[in-house]
């Protein structure tokens, strides 16, 4: 009995010190407050201003631009637009070199004495192409915090924290997720927060700006969206847009059956002079589409499909998030082979949710499937060399566009990874005969208590695992086969299992997406992609273009003796089959005019679904709402 408690109160110490020991290594290892205050007042002019204040200690001191910026899939931190680039300590300006073999980091040497750094630089053309750049016109701007700091080496970016300050142009608004300490006039000061979480909470502001509550009735947890435009009509949203982002947040909520977030806003930029792509968050999205977008006729379809993707997002790709894509900083490199559940996973929820939200039509679902399987199919010969595992794993260093698209394949792993998660939701359906749906993988995957914005790494280990619990089937085998085919076909089992068959018409379909993603009327037949202005921006390898000499970088000016346009060259398709000699276009390749006849007598053709009446109709199935 002594000799028990003895060893209890022996036990009860030791656990005591070890506790105190690593509370000590974790306040060792807490990282600096730094002041950051960022001046936007001359965004119109695209030029941003930075003045940082760091604790320091004498001696030499490393610090980062971050240059892997989370969703972004490529060392992209924008150090080329830095100019201006200070430090000084005690009033005293202080000599710095960049290191010779990353570009994104710098050395400084702190004096004696010195107990504090200042860094100012700015921060110019703020309306870079591409995800975590910022996007400034004369009316609005979208700061991305990670184009804006630098951080100290030697901690990880949850040990670092920033007192975040942002001035603004005189009347201008703004929202984002940041929780606000105050706001007086046009200065803005933010809650202390980490690297990591201010890096993930970018900020619109503008001009003109509106803010709309989209919390669904009962959700106890705020959702709005915040808008900035080049103009006030442009903040005009329509009802149907409205109620059809609300049902968006309720379905979601429905589907993952949790929320990992305080609350959430989607931040939408609407403007013809900012890139228009989005880029996930936790707590909001950085979602940018043309200015009239809310006025026009497709203005459900064409929010819907954005904001519905970067939505699920917050679910897939920032809570649960690949181990190789969860770095302790902003430096190390990333491994980006599970893209195509990233991704891909996260365009099958995207569409998904669009359709159950009511912002698409189950006819736009089908037909942004066949779209998809149709661009993948044996148009795409490059599937042929490249398996779609590559195309994941070298997105860091190819994460771009040019001519050739189809021949050397680009970021596949969103449309084909969207095909394989179909088939996945079938396979689950199947094998349980209706008793279980992909609905519960997700509970159980991506569900779990709210403990605000967090994240969960998983390994393609826990995907094939997870559904094993649900149904088991040989997941791992099923995902190689996937990844490392050469098939000159797309994937289509999802669809062809789920009860349609992809199939091609003349008809031009009147739904699904619109726009450079949508179906036209000259990849599936010439085997051309081109512009309103007649430049070829891709040419299928083999197809008929391509035998008649045409290739990426040409313009073609004239179609059957005619000056060029759309409708022309699409009158020439159509009118193909009552013709013997072909389609003579006229093209200049370079400085020279010269011709090319393409060999093609097919007429239109569009991909579209038909149904498949031998097996039930589970894709109609899959989009019906679950939370209305």
């Amino acid at each position: 009995m002594h000799l028990h408690s003895t060893y209890r109160r022996f036990r009860h110490e030791l656990s005591l010190t070890i506790i105190l020991l690593l509370a000590a290594a974790a306040l060792a290892q807490s990282g600096p407050q730094i002041a950051l205050e960022v001046d936007a007042t001359q965004a119109p002019m695209k030029i941003i201003r930075t003045h940082m204040t760091m604790p320091v200690k004498p001696g030499p001191l490393t610090l980062y631009f971050p240059k892997w910026i989370p969703g972004a899939h490529s060392p992209g931190g924008p150090v080329g637009d830095v100019a201006g680039l200070k430090f000084s300590a005690d009033g005293k300006n202080l000599s710095w070199q960049r290191d010779l073999l990353d570009v994104f980091t710098f050395h400084v040497n702190v004096p004696q004495g010195a107990r504090q750094l200042d860094v100012s630089f700015d921060m110019l053309d703020a309306n870079s192409a591409g995800p975590g750049r910022g996007s400034a016109t004369d009316k609005l701007l979208v700061l991305n915090w990670n184009s804006n700091v630098l951080y100290p080496a030697g901690y990880t970016s949850e040990q670092i924290t920033y007192r975040p300050t942002l001035r603004l142009p005189p009347g201008w608004k703004f929202g984002t997720a940041l929780p606000v300490a105050s706001s007086s006039g046009e200065t803005v000061e933010f809650k202390p927060v980490t690297l990591e979480r201010l890096v993930d909470s970018p900020v619109l502001c503008g001009e003109y700006y509106r803010a709309i509550d989209l919390t669904p009735p009962g959700e106890p947890i705020h959702h709005e969206i915040d808008i900035v435009a080049d103009s006030s009509e442009a903040l005009a949203m329509p009802a149907d847009v409205q109620r059809g982002l609300t049902n968006l947040v309720a379905e979601a909520g429905k589907l993952f059956g949790s929320r990992h977030y305080r609350d959430y806003h989607f931040l939408l930029t609407l403007s013809d002079h900012t890139p228009h792509f989005g880029l996930e968050h936790n707590e909001s999205n950085d979602s940018r589409l043309p200015e009239r977008v809310l006025l026009s006729p497709n203005a459900a379809r064409e929010v819907g499909s954005l904001l519905a993707h970067e939505y699920a997002h917050s679910w897939n790709g920032k809570f649960r998030r690949p181990r190789d894509l969860t770095t302790p900083d902003f430096q190390k490199p990333m491994e980006t082979d599970l893209l195509w559940v990233y991704e891909g996973n996260t365009s099958f929820l995207g569409d998904l949710l669009a359709t159950r939200s009511g912002m698409w039509t189950p006819d736009d679902y089908r037909q942004t499937l066949a779209t998809v399987g149709a661009s993948l199919g044996p148009g795409r010969p490059g599937r042929t060399w490249r398996p779609l595992l590559d195309t994941a794993v070298a997105i860091p260093g190819m994460f771009r566009g040019g001519g050739w698209g189809n021949w050397r394949r680009g970021s596949d792993y969103y449309e084909e990874g969207e095909l394989i998660w179909l088939e996945v939701a079938n396979i689950i359906h199947d094998r349980s005969h209706g008793q279980k749906s992909f609905e519960d993988f997700y509970r159980a995957f991506y569900g779990g208590a709210n403990n605000g914005p967090e994240v969960k790494p998983y390994t393609l280990d826990d995907i094939v695992s997870g559904l094993n619990q649900v149904v088991p089937y040989a997941w791992a085998s099923l995902f190689h086969e996937r990844l490392t085919s050469n098939a000159p076909e797309a994937p289509l089992n999802g669809i062809e299992e789920g009860g349609w068959k992809l199939a091609f018409s003349p008809d031009k379909p009147k739904a699904g997406r619109t726009g450079p993603r949508g179906p036209n009327n000259t990849t599936y037949t010439i085997g051309l992609s081109v512009n309103p202005e007649g430049m070829v921006t891709d040419s299928i390898y083999g197809g008929p273009a391509f035998k008649a000499g045409i290739s990426p970088g040409m313009k073609i000016v004239g179609i059957n003796g005619r000056l060029f346009t759309p409708e022309i060259l699409g009158g020439a398709i159509s009118g193909s089959k009552d013709s013997q000699n072909g389609i003579e276009v006229l093209l200049v390749d370079d400085d020279y005019y010269r011709t090319a006849n393409i060999d093609y007598h097919g007429g239109d053709r569009y991909p579209h679904l038909v149904r498949d009446d031998s097996k039930p109709d589970y894709i109609d199935e899959l989009v019906k709402p679950e939370a209305r």
